[in-house]
């Protein structure tokens, strides 16, 4: 081989290098936007990357994030498509199509429920020690009917597999199913199972303050929730227990001074998440300043959200 011939595979061979680097550096930025709930900036950043699976994952995922249930799909689709033993990439299509579900015809929601099932079934099955998508299927069973797949031995099953791989998320999904089976003082034992078992127990006291929540126990979730805002003070990361907590006070209506007060403290934290995205947070915080009779306040919190992500469209049709 001559001189001329081999430095030209090695300039070649340097040049994809530098360019895979690249795309991974841009993948990460990307991913970076997406939590800190930048929206906009995630989808120019995928859009000038090379078609991967990983890519498309992300792509899904900001959309999610957007309520565009449709076009996220698409995406976790062609995810799977490009990378079937993925199973994060299953987990995310079993969210996405969950979403779309909810929204769907009775007819239509039926099919793509037993395709949930399918996904959320076989990202536990390509990784048994997936704990996100083993309380993803989890919450399904205990909370679908037997016909597209769901039921609470199965759940069961569920939260036994669990115990193996976090057992707080264990004691969570045992909660929920008693509370499902109406045997309430188990469900609000295991979520304070929950609570004790956590060694940043912030969020597990959301949870528990929305169980109260949902029981009308008004008195009990607002001491919940102070006491996840508490814990919250004390961990490195809580940025959606803030944001959980900020939300269970808005739809009941109660302390929006201290449901303001947790998420300015989640947006200026350094714990976003796209579980909680920032521009969703600059909505509600709009929709309490209004509330608040602020409407200067309102405003500025409408624009800040529309900054991050343009298309959202509970931002868009913001009214004062």
């Amino acid at each position: 081989m001559s001189r001329r011939l081999g430095a030209g595979i090695l300039g070649a061979a340097l040049a994809l290098g530098m360019t895979v680097q690249a795309g991974a550096a841009t993948l990460a930025e990307a991913n970076a936007a997406l939590q800190a709930g930048e929206a906009d900036k995630a989808l120019a950043l995928l859009h000038s990357l090379p078609v991967t699976a990983q890519a498309h994952n992300l792509r899904c995922r900001v959309l999610y994030t957007l309520e565009k249930w449709n076009a996220a799909v698409d995406e976790c689709q062609k995810a799977v498509a490009m990378e079937a033993d993925n199973s994060e990439y299953h987990m995310w299509l079993g969210r996405a199509l969950g979403e779309k579900a909810d929204r769907a015809s009775f007819l239509s929601a039926f099919s793509l429920g037993k395709k949930v099932h399918a996904e959320f079934e076989l990202a536990v099955k390509l990784d048994s020690r997936n704990a996100s998508a083993l309380a993803d299927l989890g919450e399904f069973d205990y909370s679908a009917p037997g016909i597209v797949g769901g039921g609470m031995d199965k759940a069961q099953q569920v939260a036994e597999q669990l115990d193996h791989v976090d057992p707080v998320r264990a004691a969570e999904l045992r909660g929920h199913i008693a509370e499902t089976e109406k045997d309430y003082p188990t469900s609000e034992r295991y979520l304070k199972e929950a609570i004790a078992a956590s060694p940043q127990p912030a969020f597990q006291w959301m949870a528990l303050g929305s169980y109260y929540r949902r029981r009308k126990d008004w008195d009990q979730m607002q001491t919940a929730v102070e006491n996840g805002y508490r814990a919250a003070e004390h961990e490195r990361r809580t940025g959606v227990a803030l944001y959980n907590g900020a939300s269970i006070l808005i739809q009941t209506g109660r302390d929006f001074d201290l449901a303001k007060k947790m998420l300015q403290q989640y947006l200026n934290g350094t714990s976003q998440t796209e579980e909680g995205p920032a521009f969703v947070a600059h909505v509600r915080l709009a929709k309490l300043d209004a509330a608040l009779g602020d409407k200067s306040a309102a405003w500025h919190e409408k624009a800040a959200a529309l900054a991050l992500a343009r298309e959202y469209k509970p931002a868009e049709e913001l009214k004062f």
